[in-house]
């Protein structure tokens, strides 16, 4: 009444790794450090893109924290330095609404790179990421007052 099946399910366990004769591809740290350097790129993109906004003590503030992210990057790469874009033109250096938008995301991407140290125990990007984390806060106006 009924044709037998001919073939596997597609729905069957798979086999062990070491059975097909290969195993993990990256360990947990090495994903780990992958995904940090990616963080801190991005960051020191975003940092580069506020610094052409910026002049004064504020430029010079943020090529010290661009040099220092390229360094934790650079690290995390083997010594291989990060690719650096060159910063867009901005339509009135000082922009308000784009230097917040900057600041924003900045401040979004220091918080995914505090995660990620924090998870590999990795005390110096910690507080480097902690320490750009707090910047972008105050610029936002989310800092706390003590």
């Amino acid at each position: 009444m009924y044709e037998p099946i001919r073939t596997k399910s597609v729905h069957s366990m798979a086999e062990p790794a070491d059975a097909r004769g290969r195993g993990p591809h990256r360990s947990r740290e090495e994903e780990l450090d992958i995904r940090l350097a990616g963080h801190l790129t991005a960051l020191l993109t975003v940092t580069d893109e506020l610094r052409a906004e910026s002049d004064g003590p504020a430029a010079a503030e943020l090529d010290d924290a661009a040099r220092r992210i390229a360094g934790a990057a650079a690290r995390l790469r083997d010594g291989r330095a990060p690719l650096r874009a060159v910063p867009t033109a901005a339509t009135t250096p000082g922009s308000g609404a784009r230097t917040a938008a900057l600041h924003q995301r900045a401040h979004m991407l220091a918080g995914q790179a505090l995660v990620v140290a924090t998870s590999r125990a990795d005390d110096a990007n910690t507080a480097l990421a902690a320490e750009r984390l707090a910047v972008h806060a105050e610029a936002l106006g989310l800092a706390e007052t003590v």
